[in-house]
């Protein structure tokens, strides 16, 4: 653990830049098997190379991405210059209540990173995909969703993929979860990457207006 934090203060006096931090929240469970998680490592690709050429996304946007069936945290916080996403496989329920506190947890302890190094940093983002509806409580999560988006702690935004349940989603995320076309998830992903750059270029603490998510979200 000393070790990390040395790492974390080293990197920080070497790059003081404010910190865009997002949280991929990917559903992993059972029904992903195929083709959708063959093309949610294709997305994450996708948004790794997006990302790569934009030297100053590089520099501030920092990703983190929790899977669950079951929750896994299978990269903490680092910079999109040393985010190489794994090779995802399908397996398990939906524990998607308790992949959401990790997340809430993970944007936290970054936050008081980030304030112990005197860094600054844009209002973190959660970002969830999923397939199906939660298979243990979950709302407790929603209830700590809404709370953090009232106090601005994080943006938390949902897209459910065929077969997701978007009442379900609809009483979890604050804003109206997206519904993704087919498996356009490299769209998505491409959506994604330009977003978190063009916050990225703005000033914390600002409101950024996104590009509505054409391309890849069914209406």
């Amino acid at each position: 653990m000393s070790d990390q934090i040395s790492f974390e203060t080293t990197d920080f006096a070497i790059n003081p830049e404010p910190r865009c931090p997002c949280v991929l929240l990917l559903d992993v469970s059972g029904s992903m098997a195929g083709q959708p998680i063959a093309e949610l490592n294709a997305g994450l690709s996708v948004f790794k190379d997006e990302l790569a050429a934009d030297s100053l996304a590089m520099k501030r946007v920092e990703v983190a991405l929790v899977t669950f069936g079951p929750v896994r945290v299978e990269a903490p916080f680092q910079s999109a210059a040393t985010f190489y996403p794994p090779t995802l496989s399908a397996q398990g329920d939906t524990p998607m209540g308790e992949a959401i506190r990790q997340a809430i947890q993970l944007v936290e302890s970054r936050k008081q990173e980030y304030r112990s190094n005197g860094i600054s940093y844009y209002r973190p983002w959660i970002f969830l995909i999923t397939d199906g509806g939660p298979t243990d409580e979950w709302k407790s999560a929603a209830a700590a969703v809404r709370e953090g988006e009232a106090s601005k702690k994080f943006a938390f935004f949902a897209v459910g993929v065929k077969g997701a349940n978007m009442e379900t989603l609809a009483q979890i995320s604050v804003r109206a979860p997206m519904s993704l076309d087919g498996l356009k998830f490299r769209e998505l992903f491409t959506w994604l990457s330009s977003s978190l750059q063009r916050v990225s270029q703005s000033t914390p603490g600002t409101e950024v207006k996104l590009d509505a998510p054409t391309g890849w979200a069914s209406v």
